[in-house]
């Protein structure tokens, strides 16, 4: 007689660290918001937006960088760094060329999202890094905490410079 062990199944993760995907039978778990919907998972669409992010801090065309504040930030969107405090697509406009001014164009640096950007519910949070434009050492990092509106335009925006 031959005895047949049985395998018991095990319960699917909520969270895959292999694939970094949420498993199908989770994704009916969780509500996502909106504008993350198309990606392949929710890490790489909150990465997307942070490479997003950083890219617009290196833009050198001025219609080009006021055209991607306006699709990354809602328009009464926030910007918090130290005691400076913006609201609104003109202000963001301004610090963003403020900094690309002092530190991409005069500067000879460039800025690059970290590839740790992680989601949970409306809000992303990764890291950034400065560094010589034909370099790959890091002269500067940051953190930055982003409140997105649900459809992962950015409302509020906090940067820590560490």
């Amino acid at each position: 007689m031959t005895s047949q062990v049985k395998k018991r199944a095990r319960p699917p993760a909520l969270f895959d660290l292999w694939r970094h995907r949420v498993p199908a039978t989770a994704r009916t778990m969780f509500r996502l918001p909106q504008g993350f919907h198309q990606a392949e998972s929710v890490m790489e669409e909150a990465q997307h937006l942070a490479d997003r992010y950083a890219a617009v801090w290196n833009e050198t065309d001025p219609e080009r960088r006021r055209r991607a504040i306006a699709a990354l930030w809602v328009r009464d969107g926030e910007h918090y760094v130290g005691t400076r405090e913006v609201r609104g697509y003109d202000a963001l406009e301004q610090r963003i060329t403020g900094s690309h001014e002092k530190n991409v164009r005069d500067g000879g640096h460039r800025f690059r999202a970290a590839q740790d950007a992680r989601a949970l519910r409306d809000v992303v949070t990764f890291h950034w890094e400065m560094l010589p434009a034909h370099s790959e050492e890091v002269v500067a990092t940051g953190l930055e905490i982003l409140v997105t509106d649900g459809r992962g335009r950015i409302r509020i925006d906090y940067q820590f410079v560490l």
